[in-house]
């Protein structure tokens, strides 16, 4: 079984660059102004960008947790200078993760464990 992650966004190019540079990803392929697709070479799984007529209005059901280790605020930092927001930062049960916004506002999680 293979795995893609599919993002609705305005912009899938936009959308693709940004994660590409945040992720190490590379550009895969698109189809039409619709959509635009970047993978790792790692086996981490494929992104898929769908270009969708609304903007984003309410809270993500699903996100990404991407788990950096320790170094979550300097992590966080290369995220904002990329374009991304930062949100708030969370303490629970021992564990430390940043809320971070995409461009388009989608949000994620920089983790520690």
């Amino acid at each position: 079984m293979e795995i893609h992650i599919n993002i609705d966004c305005r912009d899938p190019n936009a959308l693709a660059d940004f994660y590409c540079a945040a992720l190490g990803y590379v550009p895969e392929g698109e189809a039409g102004e619709q959509y635009r697709s970047i993978r790792a070479n790692d086996g981490r799984p494929k992104i898929v960008f769908q270009r969708v007529p609304e903007m984003k209005a309410v809270k993500n059901r699903m996100h990404l947790d991407l788990i950096v280790g320790p170094e979550i605020e300097a992590e966080a930092e290369r995220w904002v200078a990329l374009g991304a927001s930062r949100i708030e930062r969370v303490e629970e049960f021992g564990l430390n993760w940043i809320v971070m916004a995409d461009p388009e506002g989608n949000e994620l999680c920089i983790c520690d464990a």
